[in-house]
Parts: C-alpha cells; structure tokens; sequence
C-alpha cells in the first residue's frame, strides 16, 4: 500500500489533500522543501502560514533541542520561565495596556479562550463576525465562520450575527469609494445592534486567510470601534495569519485600523512557533482576570513550545523581517500583477507585505473559477512551487504567503513559476 492508501484508510474524508497525487514533505531548509521522491519546492505557503522565518531554522531547533534536553513538559501548574519570558515580550509588543497572555496549543483554541472571555465578561453570547470569516475548527469557532466551506453545522453555543466589511472588491458596498464603503459598513453596524440584545464582541481578521486574503479599508475596524465602545462591546481582533509583522507596514494587522486604540483582546498562532504548536490570547488584566472559575492548560505553554518561540520571535525582530516582508513583498506583488496582467481569468491580484492573494474567476465576469484554482495549483506544484488556496466564494484565490524571510532572487523566481502556472489558463 502506498501512504496514501494508508492516509484514506485511517484519516477523515474531510481532512483535505493538495494535490491530484498528493506529495510527502520530507525535509526543508530556508524557503525550500523536498518530497518523498527528492523533488526541490520553493515554499510559497509555509505550512498554512506557520512556517513564519525558515525552515530549519538553526536558533530555533538548538532551541528546542536544549530544552529538550532538560524538560519537554511540567504544565502550568508549576512556574515556567520561557513561558513567562515568551510571555513578558508579547505583552510588550502587543500594544494592549496592562496585558496578560494565555498559551493555548492552536489558533483554534485561542479564538475558543478569546470567545470565553469575551462572552464571561459581558455576561451574553451574543457575538458578531465578519462575513466570509474564518476562526478555527472547534465547535464554538464553527458558529463564528462566516465562510459556508468551512461551517459543517448550524448549531452553535453562541448566537452569531454577521457584519459587512471583510471584503473590498464584493458585495453590496463593492462599488463605493473608500470613504463611502467604510461609512456604509459603519452604518450597517449601527443599524444592526439597533436590532439584537447586549453583545459580548466582535471577532475580526484585520486581512481574511482562509477567505482568499481579503481586506477592508484601512481604518475600518477604528470606526467600528467607536461605535462597538459606546455599547461596551469587546474588539477580538483575530491575528493567527496577519501578526509577527508578515504583511509589512505593521507588526499587527489591527495597526491598520488603530484610530480608536488597540483591540481589547488579540488572537495568536501559527507563525510565532515556526512549526511548533503555540497560540495564545492577550487581553488587559480586566478582561483577562474576569473568569470566575479555575483553568489551566496541560499543553499551553509547554517548555519545549515556548523556547522555540522565544528563539523565533528573537530572530524575526532582531533580522528585521517586518522590514523584509515589506520590501521583498512589495516586489513581489508587483511582479505577479505584472504576470496576471495579460490572464483574463485573474479577477483581482491584493495582499500587503507577504501575505498576496490572486483571485481567479471566469473571464469577464465575477463568477468564481475553482477549477482554475486547482489547475494552476497544480502546475506551481510541477515547475517547483507550493501555494495555497482558499477564498469565500468557491475556492478560486491563490494564496501566497512565503517565510518572511524570502529573498529577492527567490520572489522572482517564484514570480516567473507562478506566470507560467497561469499561462495554463
């Protein structure tokens, strides 16, 4: 049996696999992987985003070998210095006055914690999303996703209502300037809590992931806020794909949007652990502090995880890989709108820093092409290239978002396979 026979024999049908002939990772260094077969792959997705600096990065896997080596696992039930130090440098980069942070094993979870908190201190489990959303897989994330792919249920233990703005270039305010399209979001805003009981939050992706990369104007989620804090609701703002400075002008994504402050409670994963499994809540000591009940994480925190973030997030501000992200993902992005530009299925090309999607329809219209999407997935896949997929509307937005610390020669390279991956349409 090959190991995809065995991978369908004993895996759920729903966890999904790239590729018609799905491929074996087997190794990596830098931005590069190899499969099975010895086949070299410039790394245009990191693992969903989470391969964040590089792969084997050196400080990160002697950092994990040395903790390793003196202890894998205690709990938070004892004192632990690199999940306290790990912690103290995020708080300070965090922006939130008087933080604290919980360590959770996922993005997942971390939306779960931020939805618990949310909804424990203001006593209701009312909440509002964005529409083509995605927080996790958990049963309480689910009913948040505003995105039907991702949503197997209609049952949920919150009470859910859907807020425009997520998405620039569709929907009923797509036409409208900037100013307009914000001031109608706002509006809508107001017109909905004028219909629904005491709400606990609003949980938002600054820039959407799995959604396909969308995003709001800058200074969206600052409006909103004005009016979510005459009201006393929290802003969740849901950072396990836009923080750790990837998409260039900002360390977080809500930094677009900070017109009235920072968020009151900030999600986390993914890239901080370069692999290894790390997410995590910051919220102020007022909301943090407000459960009324015990709580510890067996695995949140783990001495192995948190040296390794440590030994990352060391590496990505002390290499400036905001900086990179910005000027190598300005490149980049110029280089593939040049590329799309003679490919009448590219309905959009967007993204800040390196995190780019293209999304694909047929051409002359705005119906979205899955079928384009996987083709050209496919053909990346065969000149040498991994990426990603995703959006809202049927699967059809390429998704780029390459380690941050991705060379020139490198974004052009991948530009020139990603060209010639589309000439297939």
């Amino acid at each position: 049996m090959t190991l995809y026979d065995r991978h369908r024999a004993v895996i759920p049908d729903w966890v999904a696999l790239y590729y018609q002939r799905p491929i074996e990772l087997t190794h990596g260094e830098g931005r590069h992987v190899w499969d099975a077969d010895g086949n070299r792959y410039l790394d245009f997705f990191g693992g969903i985003l989470t391969t964040m600096t590089a792969h084997a990065l050196p400080e990160v896997t002697k950092a994990v070998a040395d903790q390793a080596g003196r202890m894998i696992h205690s709990s938070t039930l004892y004192l632990n210095r690199p999940m306290v130090e790990l912690a103290e440098r995020i708080a300070a980069v965090s922006g939130i006055p008087d933080a604290r942070v919980f360590f959770t094993t996922s993005g997942t979870e971390a939306n779960d914690t931020a939805l618990l908190l949310a909804t424990a201190h203001r006593r209701t489990n009312q909440i509002l999303a964005m529409r083509n959303s995605y927080h996790g897989r958990s049963f309480s994330a689910v009913s948040i996703t505003g995105n039907r792919g991702w949503s197997p249920t209609t049952l949920s233990p919150l009470q859910t209502l859907y807020v425009h703005g997520a998405v620039r270039s569709r929907g009923p305010y797509a036409q409208l300037s900037d100013e307009r399209f914000v001031k109608a979001c706002v509006a809508d805003l107001e017109d909905l809590l004028g219909h629904t009981h005491d709400v606990a939050a609003l949980i938002a992706e600054p820039i959407q992931g799995v959604g396909g990369f969308t995003a709001p104007p800058d200074g969206l989620y600052a409006a909103f806020r004005e009016v979510l804090a005459r009201h006393g609701i929290l802003w969740i703002s849901d950072e396990v794909q836009t923080g750790w400075g990837r998409t260039g002008d900002h360390f977080w994504g809500w930094q677009a949007h900070d017109g009235s402050g920072p968020p009151d409670i900030l999600t986390f994963a993914k890239g901080i652990g370069n692999g290894m499994s790390i997410g995590g809540v910051v919220a102020s000591a007022a909301v943090m502090n407000s459960l009324d009940a015990n709580s510890i994480s067996t695995f949140g925190g783990s001495p192995v995880t948190m040296a390794a973030g440590l030994a990352n997030l060391s590496y990505l501000l002390e290499h400036d890989l905001q900086g990179n992200a910005r000027r190598v993902g300005g490149l980049l992005i110029e280089r593939l709108r040049g590329v799309a530009a003679t490919v009448p299925a590219v309905r959009e090309v967007r993204g800040r820093g390196l995190m780019i999607g293209i999304e694909l329809s047929r051409p002359g219209t705005d119906e979205a092409a899955p079928e384009a999407a996987a083709q050209v997935l496919e053909a990346a896949r065969e000149n040498g290239l991994l990426i990603g997929k995703g959006g809202g509307h049927n699967t059809s937005v390429l998704r780029i978002a390459p380690p941050l610390s991705l060379t020139v020669a490198e974004a052009e390279e991948g530009a020139a396979i990603l060209g010639r991956a589309l000439s297939v349409l």
